[in-house]
Order: C-alpha cells, then structure tokens, then sequence
C-alpha cells in the first residue's frame, strides 16, 4: 500500500518512477521504445504536457533518449565501471597501459589540446606555485561508441615539463604518469576529491547532456616520493555514463 508520502508525490514523479522500476526489472530491455505520451495519459489519466514531463525525468537521468517523432527509447549505452584505485597503480601506467584500459575495454576517442596558461588560482596553491605562474594545461575530452563521457585538464608546473614529452599531443606509452617518471617525478601518492553539481552550459554542450542532469567532479593531485604535488587533474563527467568503483583491503 502506498504511503501518504508517496500519494503526496506529483503524477508526473509517480509515472517516472513506475517506468523506472520496469526499466530495471527488465520488462523495457535496450533499445526498446517506451510508451508515448498519448498512451502514458490514457493509462495513468493524465494530461499529454504530465506525461511529457515523467518522460522528462527518465531523458534527465539517462535512462532514455528522445527523439522527434520517434518517442523515448531505453538507451543502449553501458556505464563505464571506472576502478578508483586499480586504475592509479604504477604497475597499470608503469607497464605502458593506459590509465583508462583499466576500466574499459571499449575503445575510446580523446581529442587533446596542449596549451601553456597561468595557473588560476586554486591550482596554483595546490600545486605550490606563485601567483601569476604558468603551467602546462593538457585538456581532453573522452568519446565513447560517440558518446562525449568526460572532460579532464591536467595541469602540471612548465619548469617541470617544458620541453618534454609531456607537452605533445601524443605523450606515449604509459601516458602522463610515465613520462614524469622518466624526468624523476613519478607519482608515488594520489589524493581525489569528489562532488556533484549541476554542469555549467559549455560543459553540457561538451558533454551533449542537458542542463538538468548533473557531473561528478573529481579532482586529483599526483605527489612524488617527496610529496611535491606534480599534477592536477580536474575531470568533469556525465553522471549518467560512469559507475565510480573503490576495491581495496580493510
């Protein structure tokens, strides 16, 4: 029996929710379109605009796509599974992998862009520079089975990588975290920080999402055996594309 809390909740929620659980019990598989509108306000006795407004919130989750004249489809897309701390192990980067290998077999399209900008602010304490220093700015963004799933930029001291591998397109085998390694810097300690918020307008014109669905933001800083922070990397995800797993011993 429903609760008061529950018969409280607007229609429009109520629809989301049940087309949500046969979303995951399985009834609705993907690819498979779900009812439309019209049918949605026949079977619940609604107006088409409330119908419209649930089919809304599963487009704002991720459960769906929506296109005209073509009514919601369950999307076929499967969330990355991205291993927090496996993925960090110098035997991963140390061997010539990718840092995303570890989480994905699928492959992946990184369009990168190297530039030399002055540190803002926040990176610039984090990373222990002067104000008004400059860094190299090593910024991404990951496509996969053509769906925009993150945006990251690295940021890391020029007076460290100037001249170096690191400020090509193509940093090499082992990426990054390998060439620092090479120069002595390599990363010995991780530390990442976590929130959620609502995506700015570019970010959700990057990410193709919309507005309403909000990004993990991780922040990351490298350290070498001395502690000497020698990267941050500050990545923006679609929340609806990534699964975030943590495995380690107690």
């Amino acid at each position: 029996m429903a609760s008061e809390t529950g018969k409280q909740r607007p229609k429009y929620q109520r629809i989301a929710d049940d087309l949500k659980a046969a979303i995951e019990a399985g009834d609705y598989g993907p690819g498979d379109r779900l009812p439309g509108e019209n049918a949605l306000a026949t079977q619940y006795d609604v107006a088409p605009l409330t119908a419209r407004q649930a089919l809304k919130i599963l487009r704002t989750e991720g459960l769906v796509e929506t296109k005209r004249g073509a009514g919601a489809r369950v999307i076929e897309f499967r969330p990355i599974r991205r291993h927090g701390i496996q993925r960090l192990q110098r035997e991963q980067w140390g061997s010539g992998k990718t840092i995303w290998s570890a989480d994905e077999e699928r492959p992946v399209t990184i369009d990168v862009r190297v530039d030399t900008v002055i540190a803002p602010t926040h990176i610039a304490n984090m990373l222990d520079l002067a104000d008004g220093q400059t860094v190299c700015a090593r910024s991404r963004r990951f496509v996969l089975a053509d769906r925009p799933v993150m945006l990251a930029t690295s940021y890391l001291p020029l007076t460290l990588v100037e001249g170096t591998a690191i400020m090509r397109v193509d940093t090499g085998d082992g990426g990054t975290y390998a060439r620092l390694a090479e120069l002595g810097y390599a990363p010995a300690h991780f530390r990442e920080e976590i929130r959620c918020r609502l995506p700015l307008a570019a970010e959700a014109e990057q990410l193709g999402m919309p507005l309403e669905r909000p990004v993990v933001k991780v922040c990351r800083t490298a350290y070498d055996t001395n502690l000497r922070a020698v990267e941050v990397n500050e990545m923006t995800m679609d929340s609806a594309a990534y699964v975030l797993e943590y495995a380690f011993d107690a």
